[in-house]
């Protein structure tokens, strides 16, 4: 959509006059929008990009509920909820890190060395794994224990070297990985699902104030939530905030480093996934390409 096209969107949704939009591209399951409303009050807009959204638009609101709830930071308050579009108030403080859409360029919104990130990172992952399992299946989450976990893996690894293909070495690997059963977690837990710096909004210091796109929320394997740091601050930081997460009251298991190591390594399977269900050749390119090298 454009810019013009947005904005029809919103008036038909109850939001009037906005102004100055701008858009973020590199969202897979949104097209996301930011602009100015009447009272020049800032908003983020996010577009469904398929027709087949609603159940999970609709899962994510009740996460968001959970989460104003449970958690002492900040989390999108959404004001307008439909297949079409998804409104809410723009939260305090820039995301850690901002992906250019066009060059997926890189920029910093902290120091990417500090402390009060990872600690802050820490108490706020305590705080969302400790969630009541009850509670959030009370909210329509599903349990997935950790032999359905590592059974879904397995599943998806034979689909993906069906539908797409697989090297042999990367093959091996995931296999290993599976098999190993002392790399995995005796429990599960609620995760955020997706989290990565990105999705944590941030004060000048690297404070975490509030984190956003709640949508892949479940309750399953807790190193879920350890991976997207790894990936973008490498072993030494993962090292730190696996310290720091069980300084400050959470529960791990001797392998979380190492498992999630090879949960890291297996990202391109979690892609080639989503790839298969949106059903877009372009992803589906990518997803091959990186399943076969």
């Amino acid at each position: 959509m454009n810019a013009n096209e947005v904005k029809i969107l919103a008036e038909r949704h109850g939001l009037q006059a906005l102004k100055e939009i701008t858009f973020n591209e590199i969202g897979l399951d949104f097209q996301i929008a930011f602009a100015k409303g009447q009272n020049e009050d800032s908003w983020v807009l996010r577009i469904p990009r398929r027709d087949n959204m609603l159940a999970q638009i609709e899962h994510e609101a009740q996460i968001l509920k959970l989460m104003k709830r449970r958690l002492k930071i900040s989390v999108p308050d959404w004001k307008c909820v439909s297949s079409e579009l998804i409104a809410y108030p723009l939260l305090k403080n820039p995301p850690a890190i901002s992906v250019d859409g066009a060059t997926h360029q890189m920029t910093w919104n902290m120091d990417s060395k500090s402390k009060k990130f990872v600690s802050s990172l820490a108490a706020i992952l305590v705080d969302l794994h400790q969630t009541p399992i009850e509670e959030a299946v009370a909210e329509g989450l599903t349990l997935h224990s950790p032999e359905q976990v590592r059974l879904r893996v397995s599943e998806d690894l034979q689909r993906v070297k069906l539908e797409l293909g697989i090297s042999t070495q990367k093959e091996k690997q995931l296999q290993a990985w599976i098999d190993n059963e002392s790399l995995w977690p005796p429990f599960s837990a609620l995760v955020h699902g997706d989290l990565y710096a990105g999705h944590t909004l941030v004060e000048k210091d690297g404070k975490i104030t509030g984190m956003i796109d709640w949508s892949e929320a479940k309750i399953n394997d807790p190193s879920l939530d350890f991976v997207g740091h790894l990936a973008v601050f490498g072993e030494e930081s993962l090292a730190n905030l696996i310290s720091e997460y069980q300084r400050a009251g959470g529960t791990v298991w001797p392998s979380l480093f190492n498992h999630t190591k090879e949960r890291n390594s297996a990202s391109f399977l979690s892609f080639a996934i989503f790839a298969l269900n949106a059903g877009k050749d372009d992803l589906i390119a990518t997803a091959k390409k990186q399943c076969l090298t």
